[in-house]
């Protein structure tokens, strides 16, 4: 949404155009023919909906309602498209009074993760507002219900949590109600194992050969994923025939456990989903049946996604060859760092408010664990970030400058002299429902309807105590080897913030008992601590043999902010999967899955 608003205010238009360009003009005609009802979230920003009606070149959903309009009239059908509004609580001047009321008035929450002892957590950037391009509400149901209640073919939204795109179909078709729960849970489950697309696939995949090399062209042909959704809330998850990828137990869990901090909270608007009992299991060839899901109350909150600017960032990368290229690198970097740290303070300029020197290609996000440090080759890539610009076009200037009076073996990074951009930071707090209802323009953009969320007083969070038993004993006849988790463990790890999550699942649902006792977050924490500098938080999901790890303070401030290569945690998994552990001899098949 950052870069929707930024590309907003540069007067590019801040929803998805390659939606209507590229997917709906160009398919038009075969959507109208086969009566296909669409629902995208491609609105982006919904600026200015009070506004009506909107100057061509608006940029909201109601623009990409618009343009989807013109482009069905040039493709000679007819459509009716409804825009789902009400997310915006900063750029429209109605939601923006709405939230500074919620502010004055301390209605507004912290946003952290609910299960952690850290004390860290999200809150409004007080003394920041000019600085703000964007603050989004994750919008839910509603508003796509209402719109398919009204008839709408193609439904465009503002920012919805990605599971509404597919509940709203699901709440309409079975006649589901929004005090269905476990219902409510299940249909989000599907939305949350779709929504990254081809991750339910084979993307993204642990065992990455079978999904590589799968027939019909394995990657350059990937299917996407099916869900089939039965009326009591079971489904299946399969892919199109004849494409590439693969849809087993693994591609299903890994993406179900994704960017999930408690497996037994996933906290949405409509629903409280528990996915700790959830079974996965192979049916068919590319065929995997989901069921179990317990769904509660949810709150009477929702989550916020804001935006401010907060100086200037750039990065500058060179490539560093020969005998002792990573040595060299650090070398380079911190020589170039030092430097314009020298002129910065000579020209009475403020230093780097951040700096961060990274040797790539010498395992450096592995710390501790890094293996390969005799490289021939590496990627010297540094970040720093200053209140102006003047201070970061120093910094270019000595980049290049470096191939000439520093180490042998200095080629170009590629992109040229590095240039300047806005240093994004995140935010979220958590507002009342009550005060950001959905909007839906139907028809005739003057068309408004109001559709208020439904009122609720569950509560959000409740943290599940751990099962407890006695670990299987290596001592007598069994042997013990020390074996990876890779070998074990299919995992996969996502950002939340400034947290990561790291989902482990268990290939051989028999070891799970003695896994979940000998995967402790103690442990996860020893292994990563050279990146996480907050807690490890454990949580099980013994339906699908699951283990998943919180990590808090794990990003460096997380997507937006971090001056990290990873600054979404997306490296995590595969990290963790190198740990080691003591199993039974039993446990591992003579030939290692990779």
């Amino acid at each position: 949404m950052g870069i929707l608003a930024r590309q907003s205010k540069a007067g590019r238009g801040g929803f998805v155009s390659e939606f209507v360009e590229h997917v709906y003009a160009r398919n038009a005609e075969n959507i109208s023919k086969k009566g296909i009802k669409i629902i995208t979230n491609a609105g982006g920003l919904s600026i200015h909906f009070n506004f009506f009606p909107v100057a061509a070149g608006a940029q909201d959903p109601i623009a990409c309602k618009s343009a989807i309009e013109a482009a069905a009239e040039n493709a000679g059908v007819k459509v009716a498209v409804a825009a789902v509004l009400g997310d915006d609580a900063w750029a429209d001047p109605k939601q923006r009074e709405q939230m500074k009321q919620c502010l004055s008035n301390n209605l507004t929450v912290p946003f952290g993760h609910l299960g952690s002892s850290d004390s860290a957590k999200e809150e409004w950037p007080h003394g920041k507002e000019k600085s703000i391009l964007s603050v989004n509400i994750y919008m839910g149901v509603g508003g796509i219900l209402k719109a398919l209640k009204s008839n709408a073919n193609i439904i465009v939204t503002g920012r919805v949590v990605d599971s509404a795109l597919v509940l709203g179909p699901l709440m309409y078709e079975h006649g589901w109600s929004y005090s269905s729960y476990d219902l409510l849970a299940a249909g989000s489950l599907a939305g949350h194992i779709i929504e990254c697309g081809c991750h339910a696939t084979g993307g993204n995949f642990t065992d990455w050969k079978l999904s590589a090399n799968s027939p019909y062209g394995g990657w350059s042909n990937m299917g996407y994923p099916i869900v089939e959704v039965e009326r009591d809330g079971s489904f299946v998850v399969t892919k199109p025939p004849k494409t590439g990828g693969i849809v087993n137990v693994g591609t299903v869990s890994e993406q179900m456990i994704y960017e999930v901090l408690d497996p037994a909270s996933y906290i949405l608007p409509d629903v409280v989903l528990d996915m700790t009992q959830v079974t996965v299991n192979q049916i068919g060839t590319d065929r995997v049946l989901v069921r179990g899901a317990k769904g509660r109350a949810p709150s009477n909150l929702l989550k916020t996604s804001g935006v401010y600017v907060d100086g200037y960032k750039m990065t500058g990368e060179l490539m560093i060859g020969g005998e002792d290229s990573a040595a060299k690198a650090q070398a380079v970097g911190e020589a170039i760092v030092k430097r314009v740290r020298g002129v910065l303070k000579k020209f009475g300029q403020e230093d780097f408010s951040e700096c961060n020197i990274e040797c790539l290609g010498a395992e450096h996000t592995y710390g501790p664990h890094a293996k390969t440090t005799a490289t021939r080759e590496t990627v010297l890539r540094m970040t720093v970030c200053h209140p102006s610009k003047m201070g970061l076009m120093l910094f270019a200037r000595e980049v290049p400058a470096s191939a000439t009076c520093m180490a042998p073996g200095i080629t170009g990074g590629g992109s040229g002299r590095p240039s300047p951009s806005p240093n994004l930071r995140h935010f979220s707090v958590l507002v009342p429902k009550e005060y950001f209802p959905n909007y839906v323009a139907i028809g005739t953009n003057s068309n408004i309807v109001t559709v208020p969320y439904e009122k609720s007083e569950g509560s959000p969070y409740v943290r599940k105590p751990a099962a407890t038993a006695a670990v299987q004993s290596l001592s007598g006849p069994t042997k013990a080897v020390t074996v990876k988790l890779i070998d074990l463990c299919y995992g996969r790890s996502g950002d939340k913030g400034d947290s990561a999550n790291i989902g482990l699942v268990v290939r051989d649902p028999k070891h799970y008992e003695f896994l979940r006792q000998v995967i402790t977050a103690e442990k996860v924490k020893a292994w990563m601590g050279h990146l996480v500098h907050g807690t490890v938080e454990r949580y099980e999901l013994p339906g699908s043999y699951g283990l998943n790890f919180v990590c808090t303070k794990a990003l460096g401030g997380g997507g937006l902010t971090s001056v990290r290569i990873d600054r979404q945690g997306k490296t995590y998994g595969q990290m963790l999967l190198q740990m080691t552990v003591e199993v039974p001899a039993d446990f591992v098949a003579k030939e290692a899955k990779l």
